[in-house]
């Protein structure tokens, strides 16, 4: 059973009559005559389709092209998506927390789930032309002000909210089944590394066999305060406003939302979006900025030396998505090269904060 009357459909089931249903209940009175679709981003484990409409008779306001998700159309994907519970989680955050998570989200128009199946829709604006960031090209550093203040909004929103803890949906809450486990970081590592021999650098072997031995430090060695955390805070999940219009900064892509700790989602980010001189240069600076947003929405418990702290127990983020994801989701030319490019920024981070002597062993 799904929470709506209306059919989940997959890209090519799509027709005039769902679409035009799906404008109404967004709140447009308009008929759709017409449409096209085009894949849009790089997205891996969802599919993301810009339908361009036709419209019968007067269209009043309603928009020319919105933006659908669905599940990913390859099987090995999909099966993480599924198996992960990410398509069940980025519905229900667009139900449940978008409208109070004060950071900047796309515009809903509807979004259902089967959860049994996890054959999912979302439909929202299209924030064209705005571009999706690039995790190979980086971001300018006004972009990740932009970024880290949106960051500091989400992060706010929840702190500290212990009623976040019941809802088993999201990951990382104490009703939530657990989806990773050491072993499988392990699995993963060692799959990594056979599939990639060649290309993997001795430094990035050293990081990630110690990450490995100390794999329980890392994961719960965090006692601080907790908040919602995106937990795939990249470029490539965001939309940047152009010269041409859209939105300074819209977050996209809450298929892996947790709660844990804020800095995850900042170190994460600083890891790749940035040159490693340019972040090395200005990284407290920008610091500052996330913290001082934070000190304005509320937050009294976290000062800079927890933020500087956690900073570098969390560069190891990137490094490690780098190396699970790329095992987890259909192999692409681009996905190798972008999680290379995640592996190695991860990776300068992590020799940057001295973060491997953190681990105890």
């Amino acid at each position: 059973m799904t929470t709506s009357d209306l059919p989940i459909l997959r890209p090519a089931q799509v027709t005039a009559p769902w679409l035009t249903e799906v404008l109404r209940r967004g709140g447009y009175k308009a008929s759709v005559k017409d449409f096209t679709a085009k894949r849009v981003g790089t997205g891996q484990v969802g599919e993301s389709v810009r339908f361009t409409m036709e419209y019968q008779g007067v269209s009043g306001n309603a928009p020319r092209t919105i933006v659908g998700k669905f599940p990913s159309s390859d099987e090995e994907s999909r099966a993480t998506g599924v198996n992960f519970g990410n398509y069940i989680r980025e519905v229900n955050f667009y139900h449940l927390l978008a409208p109070k998570a004060l950071i900047s989200t796309p515009t809903c128009l509807h979004a259902d789930v089967d959860p049994e199946t996890s054959e999912f829709v979302l439909m929202m604006e299209d924030l064209a032309p705005a571009e999706q960031g690039d995790q190979m090209k980086g971001v300018s550093l006004h972009q990740t002000e932009l970024a880290l203040i949106e960051a500091a909004k989400l992060h706010a929103s929840h702190w500290g909210d212990s009623s976040l803890e019941d809802l088993a949906w999201i990951t990382d809450t104490k009703a939530a089944a657990p989806i990773t486990t050491g072993e499988l970081f392990v699995t993963l590592w060692a799959a990594f590394q056979e599939r990639y021999t060649t290309r993997i650098p001795p430094h990035c072997i050293e990081i990630g066999d110690a990450l490995i031995r100390n794999f329980e430090h890392y994961r719960f060695g965090y006692q601080g305060p907790k908040c919602l955390i995106h937990m795939d805070f990249r470029p490539d999940n965001m939309m940047f406003g152009t010269a041409a219009g859209g939105k300074p900064l819209t977050v996209v892509d809450w298929q892996s939302l947790g709660l844990g700790c804020g800095m995850h989602d900042v170190s994460y980010f600083m890891s790749g979006a940035l040159k490693r001189e340019e972040r090395r240069a200005h990284e407290k600076a920008l610091l500052t900025v996330y913290h001082n947003k934070l000190v304005e929405l509320g937050v009294r418990d976290f000062t800079f030396d927890d933020v500087w702290k956690n900073y570098a127990h969390y560069s190891f983020a990137l490094f490690i998505m780098a190396f699970v994801a790329s095992m987890i989701v259909e192999r692409t030319p681009r996905g190798d090269d972008m999680f290379f490019a995640m592996l190695l920024g991860g990776a300068d981070h992590v020799l940057d904060t001295n973060a491997l002597s953190l681990l105890p062993k």
